[in-house]
């Protein structure tokens, strides 16, 4: 059977992730894909307790290292249990975040270095690297705003501007490493034409799975 197809969604908070990974499951089911949509922190039943560590506004004081670890506990649990097998069978699998989020947040934002985050992350991704990494650009303002409009922020969205705005060029450079798996994507569009730019992003991929 062959290997299935990872794509990841990353972007700063409020970018609309959530949303574009729905309307690209939609599209590619309807087409008759086998298509799995998790996300990190999460993913699994194990990874949605340490999501509720990660993202609670009252552990304000949860060190970079600890943020850092965790996230990676989490990827380990979540590529064994859902990515992994779901690849084997030849599925889609679309994850609103990975690894590159914790590159972007705790390597570049937290001030930890590259380094040192994929030294922690080695050995939770195994190897598993996305096919392809859609990078949905957003200015900060337009990101916060939105992120604003969501309700209550949890704890990452609480962190002030100057953080986000690491996480922003944290993504940047790492689209430059790799700017063969990363596709970018103008995230500051109707929602209608940021799916046409991610469909014809991922057209290589996918063909034309309509």
């Amino acid at each position: 059977m062959t290997r299935g197809l990872f794509i990841t969604f990353e972007g700063i908070e409020g970018s609309g992730k959530s949303t574009q990974v729905g309307r690209l499951a939609a599209h590619l089911r309807d087409a008759g894909r086998d298509v799995v949509v998790t996300r990190e922190p999460g993913g699994t039943a194990t990874g949605d307790r340490i999501r509720g560590i990660l993202l609670d506004p009252d552990l304000s004081a949860l060190t970079p290292t600890t943020e850092m670890l965790l996230f990676a506990a989490n990827r380990a649990q979540h590529v064994r249990e859902t990515v992994r097998p779901a690849l084997d069978r030849g599925a889609v699998v679309l994850c609103d975040r990975y690894l590159h989020s914790s590159l972007a947040y705790q390597a570049w934002a937290r001030g930890l270095g590259r380094d040192t985050v994929m030294a922690a992350n080695a050995p939770a991704i195994d190897g598993l690297l996305p096919d392809r990494v859609l990078l949905l650009d957003l200015p900060i303002d337009d990101a916060f705003a939105r992120a604003a409009a969501r309700g209550r922020l949890d704890r990452i969205e609480q962190a002030g501007r100057a953080f986000h705005e690491g996480v922003q060029r944290g993504f940047h450079e790492e689209r430059a490493l790799d700017p063969d798996r990363f596709a970018t994507i103008d995230a500051n569009q109707p929602e209608g034409a940021v799916f046409a730019d991610i469909l014809a992003a991922l057209a290589p991929l996918l063909g034309d799975p309509a």
